[in-house]
């Protein structure tokens, strides 16, 4: 395979599922330039690791063609042509997408589909690969810290636990009054990452003075800052995925999501699940997970 091109959309924990597949394609094909049409944000994630050789935006008009009932304009069709193996990950119920390839003898096109269908959600992206004669147990993916990023990472976050109160989802979210709540409880210092989905409803004044916030942040920042700190706290969402695979202990509330499928594979993750939803967590109940997760990272 000289080129290849693969189709991924969604956001931050989506991209951050199918980095074991983009590892099986770089580890057979380590000359080939593999390209990424996606979350162009959390893709630089793998660009700069090696995985990814190129990244296009999700959002470019031109990919709204391949779900249109004509032929592709020339130009795109000659550039799709160039690849020798495509993999889709984009929905496509009714193979609208697939029917525009192959674009050429000899380029093979491989989907899955958009949303998971086995456990881990990893294992799912891996599993079309089967088909190029690749396989893993490892659905489970490390994002180690750049070395500019380490270097200007402050020593003290040894000490710190840090919380994400958000996700991309307000149903996923456990209620700020409980989160206001564990956070009195905790044990300084405490860090609270904030995005543009936490932004209105977590102001200072909701976050109070027992913990300092990091708002907006690069994410290469957050790797860094995720691998060298105490402990990590959030619900099912993106930057809880970026904190486990930056090597992060984390204590990571589940709410409607199954955590057989989207919690982070890996033993430094502790998911606590409540089939009633996330009421049921009581601050009680994550209060002693998390006393339990920083015993042990001693």
């Amino acid at each position: 395979m000289r080129r290849i091109l693969v189709l991924r959309g969604g956001a931050l924990g989506d991209f951050i599922v199918t980095l074991p597949a983009l590892a099986l394609l770089r580890q057979r094909w380590p000359d080939a330039q593999i390209e990424l049409a996606g979350n162009a944000t959390a893709a630089q994630l793998a660009r700069v690791r090696g995985l990814l050789d190129g990244v296009h935006s999700q959002h470019e008009a031109r990919w709204a063609a391949l779900y249109g009932p004509d032929d592709l304009p020339a130009a795109f069709a000659a550039w799709l042509a160039e690849f020798d193996l495509v993999v889709n990950y984009w929905p496509d119920p009714d193979r609208t997408l697939a029917r525009h390839f192959p674009r050429r003898t000899g380029q093979t096109f491989l989907s899955a589909s958009a949303l998971p269908a086995q456990s881990p959600a990893a294992a799912h992206y891996c599993e079309p690969l089967r088909a190029l004669g690749l396989a893993t147990r490892d659905s489970f993916f490390r994002l180690a810290p750049l070395a500019a990023e380490s270097i200007s990472t402050p020593p003290t976050l040894a000490d710190t636990l840090v919380v994400h109160p958000g996700s991309g989802s307000p149903r996923k979210n456990w209620p700020i009054a409980r989160w206001q709540a564990l956070l009195a409880c905790l044990p300084a210092p405490v860090a609270i990452v904030l995005g543009e989905a936490e932004m209105e409803t977590w102001s200072d004044a909701t976050v109070g003075q027992q913990a300092t916030t990091w708002r907006n942040l690069p994410l290469e920042t957050l790797v860094a800052r995720f691998a060298a700190c105490r402990l990590f706290i959030g619900h099912d969402s993106g930057i809880s995925h970026l904190a486990a695979a930056a090597g992060a202990k984390c204590v990571l509330l589940f709410g409607p999501t199954d955590p057989a499928c989207w919690a982070p594979p890996t033993p430094e993750v502790e998911v606590l699940h409540s089939t009633a939803g996330l009421m049921a967590l009581t601050r009680e109940t994550v209060q002693q997970a998390v006393t339990r997760a920083i015993a042990d990272r001693r």
